[in-house]
């Protein structure tokens, strides 16, 4: 679906308000103890903001791709690991909704909407960043089902997620066209849980992993035969990149607000610090590259949306807004002095997530390899 001007402002409303109440409040705190803010998923749940793809006949909003980056982009701007947190259980129930068999949407997509249950992606392994063919979680046949083993390792909302959209391998002869997509549900004879990923930053993300042992999958939970689930996963991943910038955006456009505000408040040697050009020059700076990076962000999201292929547009995105917010961030930080080092103020807080974002859906290096692929042969 393409999103109207009146679906991208209103959806950004009602997350901004969402935000300002449910958010900014606890975001510090959260931060502080290293701990997902599962508190706020049902009055995001009440929010409509877990179901904003889902179509309204299972109970959703039918909105678009850049209606959810809007909702992402506005709780970003408070808590990029709370927004990325709540936005891949969005994803999973849209998942459901769009690919899975009717029986299985019911089973599980109303329980995500209403944030009675998490979602997550399972790509990533022990060895298996964004090579898809060295995928080794192994899904073999087994009478009218099959039995998946394996370890899933690095994935978002893994710590506390029970039911995965995850890949895995039918036959390793084929390499990335063997991988299939099942439904893996967390509460199962078979599943164990990994610990949590101690970071330094970012936990708020709750990445962890999991093992897959004897685990029983019937053949409804295939959401992907091999060789089309890889299509699928680009294609998600293509969308999870231009998010992600959008997100990387949010953070930066929210510091240098705070900059701003704090530099004509704050006065030294008589008038305001806004007023010294050497201060001026960097936010400046700061507005250009936000600018550049908001432009290459609308251009991929406007190609995921209308289903056009968004390989490199999404790619370009990702790679300068990730790096562009690391290095704006600080500045927007160094601008304020010694008080932006304060817990009340956002920037280290959104710099750690900085440079999480620059890891997650394929890194800066990653990106350099598709575009190198894509534009240079």
């Amino acid at each position: 679906m393409i999103s109207t001007h009146a679906d991208i402002t209103a959806t950004r409303q009602r997350a901004a308000a969402f935000a300002a109440s449910q958010v900014t409040p606890l975001a510090a705190l959260w931060a502080r103890e290293g701990r997902m803010g599962l508190e706020a998923l049902a009055a995001a749940a009440k929010a409509g903001l877990l179901g904003l793809e889902v179509p309204q006949a299972m109970g959703g909003e039918g909105l678009g791709f850049r209606a959810k980056m809007a909702m992402a982009e506005a709780l970003a701007a408070e808590s990029w690991d709370f927004a990325f947190s709540l936005v891949n259980t969005q994803n999973v129930a849209a998942k459901l909704a769009r690919d899975s068999a009717p029986a299985l949407a019911q089973l599980y997509v109303p329980a995500l909407m209403r944030g009675e249950r998490v979602g997550a992606t399972a790509l990533t392994e022990p060895g298996a960043g964004s090579d898809f063919a060295a995928i080794r979680t192994r899904a073999t046949a087994e009478g009218d089902g099959w039995r998946l083993d394996g370890e899933k390792a690095w994935i978002t909302n893994a710590a506390v997620a029970d039911v995965f959209v995850t890949y895995v391998q039918t036959d390793p002869a084929q390499g990335w066209r063997g991988v299939a997509c099942f439904l893996v549900d967390g509460t199962r004879a078979g599943f164990s849980r990994a610990p949590v990923e101690a970071l330094s930053g970012g936990m708020a993300i709750g990445a962890g992993g999991f093992r897959l042992e004897g685990y029983r999958a019937n053949a409804a939970e295939m959401l992907h035969p091999p060789g089309e689930a890889f299509k699928q996963a680009m294609s998600s991943v293509n969308g999870a990149r231009t998010y992600v910038a959008g997100m990387c955006c949010a953070m930066v456009e929210k510091c240098l607000g705070v900059a701003i505000d704090y530099g004509k408040a704050r006065s030294a040697f008589g008038r305001p610090i806004i007023a010294n050009q050497g201060l001026r020059w960097l936010l400046a700076d700061v507005a250009t590259d936000l600018e550049a990076a908001r432009l290459l962000v609308d251009k991929a999201a406007l190609l995921v949306e209308e289903g056009a292929d968004a390989a490199l547009a999404a790619a370009h995105a990702k790679k300068f807004a990730t790096r562009m917010a690391v290095a704006r961030i600080s500045d927007c930080m160094q601008a304020m002095g010694a008080a932006g080092l304060r817990e009340e103020y956002p920037f280290l807080r959104h710099l750690a997530s900085a440079r999480v974002a620059n890891y997650t859906d394929g890194s800066t290096e990653m990106q350099n390899e598709r575009i190198a692929a894509i534009t240079l042969g």
